[in-house]
């Protein structure tokens, strides 16, 4: 249970939750997820999101994903994976950009995704990785981001992980301060100069959490 009070049910996402888990997932990364996926040609971030959670497959997909819910209403959504997903992961990006934006706005959004992963990047060896951690803003700051990490945690011991990651903006101090109450501490800082008139990749720190 929340510091709250509110009662938080756990359960993995599926695609009729897209209207409420889609804005919460762009929530934990937008100005990044502007940079590669917003076009020129008014191609739309968040209408990508949803393409792919609605598909299903691969690292934005429902399949990837949880939800927190109250009262039956979707509050929190979260991932987590590992090194084992990269190349289905990577498969399934390709054909969910080519499928969405066609093949001659696909090449510029795939160069610009494999860009940002010198900044954020993906997990390796023994890490579970978790990533697109997002809360409604109304009940921010009540214990419900606390019990979606801790959820994704327990999924990470009974898949017999021991080392947890992510990443955190460091324009982003509510999110580390939260995370470091979690147990996790910075191992190290990437800069960014990834930059273009519709999104800013700023520098990120990497968190690590040993689970024991």
């Amino acid at each position: 249970m929340a510091r709250s009070g509110l009662e938080v049910r756990f359960r993995p996402a599926a695609a009729d939750d897209a209207d409420v888990a889609v804005p919460l997932i762009y929530s934990s990364g937008p100005t990044a997820f502007d940079y590669v996926f917003t076009t020129r040609d008014g191609g739309d971030a968040q209408a990508f999101l949803r393409h792919c959670f609605i598909d299903g497959a691969g690292e934005f997909g429902w399949r990837n994903h949880w939800v927190g819910v109250v009262d039956g209403r979707v509050v929190a959504v979260g991932a987590g994976f590992g090194a084992d997903t990269k190349w289905p992961f990577t498969l399934a990006a390709a054909r969910q950009i080519v499928g969405h934006y066609g093949m001659r706005r696909a090449l510029g959004v795939i160069a610009r995704g494999l860009r940002v992963e010198s900044v954020i990047r993906p997990p390796d060896g023994d890490m579970h990785y978790l990533a697109h951690l997002g809360v409604l803003p109304e009940l921010r700051g009540q214990g419900v981001g606390r019990e979606l990490i801790d959820q994704l945690i327990g999924l990470a011991r009974d898949a017999g992980r021991r080392r947890v990651a992510l990443d955190v903006a460091v324009s982003n101090p509510r999110a580390e301060a939260l995370y470091r109450r979690t147990g996790f501490k910075v191992v190290g800082e990437r800069k960014s100069r990834l930059a273009n008139e519709r999104g800013r990749v700023p520098d990120h720190r990497r968190m690590e959490r040993v689970i024991d």
